[in-house]
């Protein structure tokens, strides 16, 4: 159906419509300019889309939406392009909704401790806009001064402080969708309990496949009255795993708590040159502490002494704001760091119960010397979401497909200790492939008979988050879900 409404179509009535709709200058088609959007932080994989229209309001999203659905025409809606999963990924002959232009705060309300912002509100900028009343906004990516809200809530996003306080879904108490067909709806409301099925849950997280927010409303924090990071390097990241077991074990929750290998240590020195990170450390850890004084004061002593107990050479402690971004400031720019001491990277997210954490950093280590690309660990220690950085060469001919192979063995060992293939980066087009894994087709069928509910045509994102044996050959040699019990479990 879709192939013949293509040979069909007249783009240049079609282009008319939706300049009568956002403007002339919203709508994108010239070659050269649509490069910019033929990818997104997966720049593995690309497509150039047919064309590209930047809404403003609600209403222009919506007549958007109406033309692709009167001709037929597959859509994908983007933010800032920061994903990581190809989830942004434009499929051949599309329309891409941006929402790079819908970047207004609508409504800040304090005494109820929530705002309002369109989708393309930056991450950071909601913090901004309530840090000097004493609030902020808990998830927080490390793209955070770069990706978007949208963006944000279509992959429920995490960041370093969801081990405490949850992902995006945790902070979405409201949204206004565009649906596939055009039509506009509102779900959840400002308030935390509501009756009905919880359609603003089913929908953070959808990757773009039920429709697009268009307005989000989202719940504020009060600042805590007392924060403190604390530093600890180890010897090997054994060790630090162990310390990480054991602070959670001792009851203690932290607002995060990170960990880096000696490869991303020294890579994140020779960048960002902190001073903080001991460049012989066979791994660090950063764990921040909030709440009361009195809470903060005595968890801070009591995860020095684990920190100590498990071997820990050095402890370094800073409650001032200044110090403590200069702690956190070689974390955040830990992906980015990676180029300097590769030319190309390949990152996975993947889950593991912490007690797993030693076991599978070895198993990953001896996957490293197994394929002979060295990997680097960047990752969320205390809910055990992993972000291997995978350093590769994309010149030397047949590297990006032995790097894949590493990631998806990655993936499968995060499956078969009780985990998951994604912890906030999505599936979209990257690993929609591993689905099967975690899913049986009982599952996975269910998931699709939402889809088609909300979007009958399969307009919306076509080909994300679910296999298609056409596109994927090793999901069409997946059957059932007792095949991969097979598989030899770590």
């Amino acid at each position: 159906m879709l192939t013949q409404d293509k040979q069909q179509r007249n783009w240049k009535l079609i282009i008319k419509q939706f300049e009568s709709v956002v403007g002339i200058n919203s709508v994108i088609r010239r070659k050269e300019e649509l490069l910019t959007y033929e990818c997104d932080g997966l720049t593995s994989y690309r497509q150039r889309p047919a064309l590209v229209v930047l809404p403003r309001t609600t209403e222009e999203v919506a007549e958007a939406v109406k033309i692709c659905d009167r001709n037929n025409i597959p859509w994908v809606a983007r933010g800032a392009g920061t994903g990581l999963s190809g989830g942004a990924l434009p499929v051949e002959d599309c329309v891409l909704i941006g929402t790079a232009l819908m970047k207004r705060i609508l409504n800040v309300d304090l005494e109820n401790q929530r705002i309002v912002v369109q989708p393309g509100v930056i991450n950071n900028w909601v913090t901004q806009t309530v840090s000097g009343a004493g609030f902020y906004y808990a998830p927080d990516p490390s793209s955070q001064i770069i990706c978007s809200i949208g963006g944000n809530v279509a992959e429920n996003s995490g960041g370093v402080h969801c081990l405490k306080y949850g992902v995006t879904t945790n902070h979405v108490l409201g949204l206004k969708l565009v649906l596939p067909d055009g039509s506009i709806v509102d779900v959840g409301s400002s308030v935390q309990e509501m009756p009905g099925y919880d359609l603003t849950g089913l929908f953070v997280g959808s990757e773009g496949t039920l429709g697009i927010a268009t307005e989000i409303t989202l719940r504020l924090l009060k600042t805590p009255e007392s924060i403190c990071v604390v530093l600890a390097d180890f010897p090997s990241i054994e060790t630090a795993g162990a310390a990480v077991a054991d602070i959670i074990a001792a009851g203690i929750i932290p607002g995060g708590m990170e960990m880096m290998d000696n490869l991303s240590i020294n890579a994140v020195e020779d960048v960002v040159a902190t001073g903080c990170y001991p460049r012989d450390a066979g791994a660090i850890l950063l764990v921040e502490i909030d709440g009361l004084e009195v809470e903060v004061k005595t968890n801070k002593q009591r995860v020095a002494e684990l920190c100590t107990k498990n071997g820990a050479r050095n402890i370094t402690t800073a409650s001032d704001a200044e110090t403590r971004l200069k702690l956190w400031k070689g974390r955040k720019a830990a992906f980015a760091a990676a180029g300097k001491i590769s030319p190309d990277y390949f990152v996975q997210d993947g889950v593991i119960p912490r007690t797993q954490l030693v076991g599978v950093l070895a198993e990953i280590e001896r996957l490293s010397q197994q394929y002979g690309y060295r990997i680097a660990n960047v990752f969320h220690a205390g809910d055990g979401n992993l972000h291997p950085l995978i350093l590769y060469d994309n010149s030397v001919h047949g590297a990006l497909e032995k790097v894949e192979e590493l990631g998806g063995e990655i993936l499968k060992l995060c499956v078969n200790v009780g985990g998951s293939i994604s912890g906030e980066h999505g599936i979209g087009s990257d690993k929609k492939c591993f689905m099967p894994y975690m899913f049986s087709e009982t599952d996975l069928e269910t998931m699709k008979w939402i889809n088609q509910v909300f979007n009958p045509k399969g307009l919306a994102n076509p080909g994300k988050v679910f296999p298609t044996p056409r596109t994927c050959g090793e999901a069409a040699n997946v059957k059932t879900l007792e095949q991969f019990k097979e598989i030899e479990r770590f």
